[in-house]
């Protein structure tokens, strides 16, 4: 069996809809051979991390993409890309409960213009069982220009995007 969607993100954290030149689209599917992640963006210049591709801790403090997958029970991966080729993989049991750091997957981008575009690869071993909600952000800019993005809104004061049960069903 295979499960595929298609993520737009076209507004911000909180539902005001965001600039045409913010949409980005996430298209995830999974199946027998993993998680598949397609990722298409503009490119918005944020400096990359110090470091070079691959996994990247702190990942969110820059140009990023993320792919939050959960299941009923609160249980999510979240996965991250940056257009340089760095990226995130971390599991979770519930909201900011980590429950595995170590995740490896394959990840390559490409930067064309002004945009950019990743694909990546996941073990099937690091998804939550009965995978049913999903949601996806983007965030760029810098101090007081920087922007948070998702593809359905979450509440709050500010952004939140560990809000598993607000994801949208697919």
């Amino acid at each position: 069996m295979t499960a595929q969607s298609r993520l737009v993100i076209d507004r911000l954290w909180d539902g005001v809809p965001a600039w045409p030149s913010e949409r980005t689209e996430v298209a995830f599917s999974i199946g027998s051979s993993g998680l598949l992640v397609e990722v298409a963006a503009n490119l918005h210049g944020d400096r990359p991390p110090a470091l070079p591709p691959g996994r990247t801790d702190g990942l969110w403090d820059y140009e990023v993409v993320e792919l939050f997958l959960a299941n009923d029970d609160g249980q999510y991966l979240e996965l991250e890309f940056g257009p340089h080729g760095h990226y995130l993989a971390l599991r979770f049991s519930e909201p900011r409960q980590i429950t595995s750091r170590d995740i490896s997957i394959s990840y390559q981008t490409e930067i064309t213009g002004q945009c950019w575009r990743g694909r990546a690869q996941a073990p099937t071993s690091c998804l939550p069982a009965q995978l049913t909600r999903a949601n996806a952000y983007a965030i760029h800019g810098q101090g007081q220009d920087r922007r948070y993005l998702a593809a359905f809104a979450v509440p709050g004061p500010r952004p939140d995007f560990h809000q598993p049960q607000f994801f949208q069903r697919w």
